[in-house]
């Protein structure tokens, strides 16, 4: 992250004199320019919520034929602790979120060292069903966060997630998408699936700096490593 320029201090006779000011006034212009300039190269941002979850369905009446595809790959309930993405660089460690006052998703605290979030209402990553983990893309103080290059990802990708039985659930990246905010596909993100599969959520899109956020989400979907 650049630093913010410094501007010599001036002494109290300089003050009093016009073409000083003048020239004072023109560098200070000058800085705001460049800080103006950091801010939208950085992307930086004020804390987003994420989308709300959809409310809970009525559990399904159990099939006479389950699909032959869960049994083999599912993994029991366990706790994801850390999360592994070689191909952007990020080994984090993960905590859970819930959900704020809103019904929006919580997010990790506002830091650039934070850690993934997994949302603890979402199957654990292994288990049958949609794992849903969420992370930060910048911050405005500290740059790039955990997360800031989760738009790199491609198809084929590997992720693993260590869980605190001391077992690893891992996933290739299938696909990478970029919604408006206002279109977040919550029902394809948190719908009920017959395999194990992951969400990885972020903002990204344009940054629109009237109200500090990003206007869009970074979804990442992957499934069950073969």
């Amino acid at each position: 992250m650049g630093r913010t320029p410094s501007v010599a201090l001036c002494t109290t006779a300089d003050l009093d004199m016009p073409e000083i000011r003048d020239r004072r006034a023109a560098v200070f212009a000058g800085v705001l320019a460049l800080l103006g300039a950091l801010t939208v190269a950085l992307g930086l941002r004020t804390e987003d919520g994420l989308p709300p979850p959809p409310a809970p369905a009525a559990p399904a009446p159990p099939s006479a034929a389950p699909s032959p595809r869960s049994p083999e790959k599912a993994l029991a309930p366990a706790v994801p602790v850390r999360l592994r993405i070689p191909a952007i660089g990020v080994d984090t460690a993960i905590m859970q979120l819930g959900l704020q006052r809103d019904g929006s998703l919580e997010v990790p605290p506002l830091r650039g060292d934070a850690p993934a979030g997994w949302y603890r209402d979402s199957p654990s990553p292994g288990e049958t069903g949609a794992s849903v983990l969420a992370g930060h893309v910048d911050t405005a103080r500290d740059g790039p966060a955990v997360f800031f290059r989760l738009r790199e990802l491609k198809s084929g990708d590997p992720i693993a997630v260590r869980r605190d039985d001391g077992t690893v659930a891992t996933f290739r990246v299938s696909r990478v998408a970029l919604y408006a905010k206002r279109d977040f596909p919550t029902a394809e993100v948190y719908a009920p699936i017959d395999r194990p599969g992951l969400r990885l959520i972020t903002c990204g899109g344009a940054f629109d700096r009237s109200e500090g956020s990003y206007r869009s989400n970074v979804v990442v979907f992957a499934d069950a490593a073969r």
